[in-house]
């Protein structure tokens, strides 16, 4: 059975990429320098996978369920010569992701939280994460109207991804402002 996500309704990439400043985000979320691994899960467009990959000295694993969005990720790890990224299509949401477990040193989860079993995609993400890890998570804020993203009734607030973040083990959460980069999202930060 495919386990894509609960449609969030993918617009076109220029519209897509109007939402969010990436490279401003990603800095916030990521640094300067991630010293090792980043697995991306549900790359998308690749709008994070890029600003990752520049910023990290191992590998980006950008995966995702749709094959067109993949391959426009490999299209973008060619067109911007960052050998660094590997994207591959994989349903990590019934299938994990496929990493070894304390492989990572970074994981982002973005607008993906309305999923049907938060917890499980959190806990696949610790999972590979290396003790000290960081997880990053972004999502469509369900406070104000946004010109896109999933139904508000399934969008998670801030407050339950705390709760299901530290049900998944994590700790150390902390909110990040992401007003200035990404107006439409709140930003989380936690460690394994």
């Amino acid at each position: 059975m495919n386990m894509k996500g609960r449609e969030s309704g993918m617009p076109d990439e220029a519209h897509w990429a109007s939402f969010f400043n990436t490279e401003a985000a990603t800095e916030q979320l990521l640094g300067t320098k991630v010293h090792g691994n980043v697995i991306e899960f549900g790359c998308g467009y690749g709008s994070f996978t890029v600003p990752a990959a520049r910023r990290t000295t191992g590998r980006v694993t950008a995966l995702d369920i749709d094959l067109e969005m993949v391959g426009c990720v490999r299209q973008k790890a060619l067109t911007y010569d960052l050998p660094n990224i590997q994207a591959d299509v994989r349903d990590f949401v019934a299938n994990g992701t496929g990493v070894d477990a304390g492989s990572q040193t970074h994981a982002m989860i973005f607008n993906l939280l309305h999923l049907e079993h938060p917890v499980n995609l959190l806990r696949e993400a610790y999972r590979t994460l290396q003790d000290g890890g960081v997880l990053s998570v972004i999502h469509w804020r369900s406070d104000i109207q946004t010109p896109r993203g999933p139904s508000l009734a399934i969008r998670p607030t801030p407050e339950q991804c705390r709760g299901w973040m530290t049900e998944a083990g994590f700790r150390a959460i902390e909110s990040v402002d992401l007003q200035n980069s990404c107006p439409f999202h709140f930003g989380l930060l936690a460690r394994r």
